[in-house]
Order: structure tokens, then sequence, then C-alpha cells
């Protein structure tokens, strides 16, 4: 059991290199929730440079050993759970800041750089990377990419994959391959960056990233409108088809507008963040059509609108309830009140249909797939107890592009080393 960890000892040295018995109980934890239950690894790996990672990437090719690839584990328990693997690899000491181009707007960084250290580092320049990811404490930039797991955000700056310009990653056969470059307009190469987005590891190491960076906005406020379903949807139709630019917009249900306390029925929470005189404007505007349709309204502003977004994304993802299961969604943006009104906690963003639930059993789940399927949609298990994804196929995929999927993974890992059975169809 011990003769992996050995083996990478002489490529990463002993510090870098731990067997299960002695990983943090934390982090045993968080393995165990991606792999089949008595699937335990030999042990974990921390390369510190691109090199190393390549070297224990070549090795594990060369014997077949199977490959978890993580961060700092905060999403370990997304995805599905791998048959077995021998060796964990994580990226947490691959973390350092390779260049930022302030003038340019880019920044590139290394996978295993937490992503709230960068936005403390970013913000030193009065910049930051426009995503929101679900544990931004804890999450590192490889997790958040391979997750593709941003939120509200992308109301106004749009998903992961379109913050990335440039991405490095290790093949299956230890091979360092580079896609895009450093610059906002780069057509060089083939578009690895939206295709890794999402893959949650089969595909290769994530290793460097390059981002497109933003400035951050010199004023901010939310309007949180709660009330009646009818006019809810009333009001986030006018909001998606008006002028208004908010940066984040959600439908939020009406047991998540009791568990914020921002009153009562089905609720719409809009920020909007640029100049003040915008911010003051727009603001007037949404509280006056909330007004017209007989809404109740509340403004969020300075730490406590922080505080809400937080309480909003902490919500949804309650760790400490081991037997929730967190849901991804995506429907058609007219059937967003129809799937907010089923009675579970959730929220979704009005312009791309796609949001987060959480059910209690088994049972509202699969009903509720078959409301999304209905409406045009998908629903998709990210969290769930080990018996819920041993039972059900957390992924749902119903669509015609399967085999394609399975033709890039044999291309990229014809060994299937990297993370097997964490995607579609058991890729």
């Amino acid at each position: 059991m011990k003769a992996i960890a050995s083996y990478m000892v002489s490529i990463v040295g002993e510090d870098n290199a731990v067997d299960w018995e002695n990983i943090t109980p934390s982090m045993q934890t968080a393995i165990v929730g991606a792999v089949s239950p008595g699937m335990t690894p030999n042990c974990i790996v921390y390369p510190r440079t691109q090199a190393e990672l390549s070297v224990v990437v070549t090795e594990a090719y060369r014997n077949q050993w199977r490959v978890l690839i993580c961060g700092r584990g905060s999403k370990l328990h997304w995805g599905g759970l791998a048959p077995g693997v021998d060796v964990v690899i994580s990226t947490t000491r691959l973390n350092q800041i390779i260049d930022h181009a302030v003038g340019d707007l880019t920044v590139t960084v290394e996978a295993g750089m937490k992503f709230a250290e960068l936005q403390q580092i970013l913000a030193e320049d009065n910049q930051f990377l426009a995503l929101d990811p679900t544990y931004p404490d804890n999450a590192t930039i490889g997790g958040v990419i391979a997750t593709a797991d941003t939120g509200s955000l992308r109301q106004r700056y749009g998903s992961v994959r379109d913050q990335i310009l440039g991405i490095t990653f290790i093949r299956s056969d230890g091979e360092i391959v580079k896609a895009g470059g450093r610059v906002v307009k780069n057509v060089a190469g083939y578009d690895l960056m939206k295709l890794f987005t999402g893959s949650y590891g089969t595909l290769g190491a994530i290793a460097q990233v390059t981002f497109r960076l933003y400035p951050i906005p010199p004023a901010s406020q939310t309007i949180v409108l709660t009330g009646d379903v009818a006019a809810i949807s009333q009001a986030a139709h006018i909001l998606r088809s008006s002028a208004l630019t908010p940066t984040q917009a959600d439908l939020i249900s009406e047991q998540l507008v009791s568990s914020l306390d921002v009153g009562k029925g089905l609720g719409l929470m809009v920020r909007f963040q640029t100049i003040p005189e915008s911010v003051s404007e727009q603001s007037k505007q949404l509280l006056n059509l909330g007004e017209k349709l007989g809404l109740n309204s509340q403004i969020h502003t300075g730490s406590d609108e922080a505080n809400l977004w937080q309480r909003l994304r902490e919500s949804i993802h309650n760790m400490a309830q081991e037997s929730a299961i967190t849901c991804k969604i995506g429907v058609l943006p007219t059937a967003v009140t129809k799937v907010l009104t089923q009675g579970e906690m959730g929220m979704i963003h009005i312009a791309s249909g796609l949001g987060m639930l959480r059910f209690e059993n088994e049972q509202g789940v699969l009903d509720m797939r078959t409301i999304c399927e209905n409406q045009g949609g998908f629903l998709s298990i990210l969290s769930a107890p080990t018996h819920v994804k041993e039972k059900i196929d957390i992924w749902g995929y119903t669509g015609n592009a399967l085999s394609l999927m399975q033709g890039i993974k044999q291309q990229f890992d014809s060994k299937n080393i990297f993370s097997p059975g964490r995607f579609v169809s058991g890729i």
C-alpha cells in the first residue's frame, strides 16, 4: 500500500507525498466524497512546480495508476464517484501569480492559488476576477475551472469559460500543453480553455491559467423585491427586456426568501454596480417598477449587501446538512417561476435560466428532473450522500453528444487514468 507513496517521495520529496493513513482528516473526508465506498487511494502528492507535476503524471501513466486531481478539496464531493483511485494529486503548492499585466487587465496564475487570495492581490490594483464561486475562501483556481463554478455574476460577466484567455495543462502522458495566450484578442491554438471548463479533471491536470480582469466598480447596491408569484415573474420579464444593466439578478424561492429574512413570497434579488449616479438611477427605476406591481422592496448596501449575497450562496450549499442534495439546473427563463414554486429551496439566474436547488429527499430530485426536462432543461446532482449517488444517475444527460465526449476522453486520456467515472456516463 505504501509503495506508490514511497515512489512519489523520490519525485517530490518527503514533505510532499503523504500516504493515506497520514493525510489530514479534512482531506480524507473530501477524498472519500469523490470515490466509491472503501476505495481509498494510496497517497496524496503535492507537486511544487509544473515540471514535478509533469513527472508525477508521467509515472502514473506509465504504471496505469488512477489519478484524482484536486486543489484544496472543497468541491470533491461534486461529480460522480470514481470506482477507484491510486494517487491523489493536489495543486495547492502550485500557488503563484506568474504575471499580472495591470494595464492589459490580465493575470496568469497557477492552478493551486486560492481564489480569495487572488482577489485580494488584484484588489490592490483596483481589479478583480469576475467570478463568484461557491466556496471562495477555500476554492482554488484549478478547482473553479474544473467544476465550471461561478454564481450570480454571470448575469453581467458570463460564465467561467468566458473569463479564460489561456491555459497550461499536463496531458495524460506527462506532456505540458499550452493553449490560448495572455492577451484579450487572441486566436492562437485550439479553444481548449472551454473544453477544460467543467471537465471535472477527466482530461488533464490544469497547471496554469490566464484570465481577463475587470476594474472594481466604484459603487454597488442591491434591491430585493418580494411578493406574489405573478408580479415577481412580471418584474423579472420586464427587467430582462429593459435597458437596466445589473451585475447580478436572481429569482429566489419562497423558502429561500424566508431563510434570508428579506420578505415573504417569491423574491427577485438585483445588484447594480457601476458609477454612483447610474447605480442610484437604475435602483430607482427598479424600485418604481416594484411599487407599480405591488411588491415589497428592500435596499442593501455596504457590508450588509455583501453579507446578503454570501448568505444566499451559503443557504444553498450548506455542508452542515449532510443529507441535503444540491443540484444544478437549467430551464428556459420563461419556466423559472414554475420551477421555483415547487417548494424547494433554490435560486435561478434570470438571464440564463441556470440555477441551484436544494432537496431533502431523492424523490424530490427525480420529480424536479422530470419538470426541468419537460421544460427543455436539465437537472444534475452536485453534492449528495454517497448512497444517493450510487442509486441515481447524477448527470441525467439525455443529449446526443455522448459519443463525442467519449471520443475526446479517448484522445486526451487513452488509459483512463484521470478521474475515472467522475463525469457523464462514467467518463
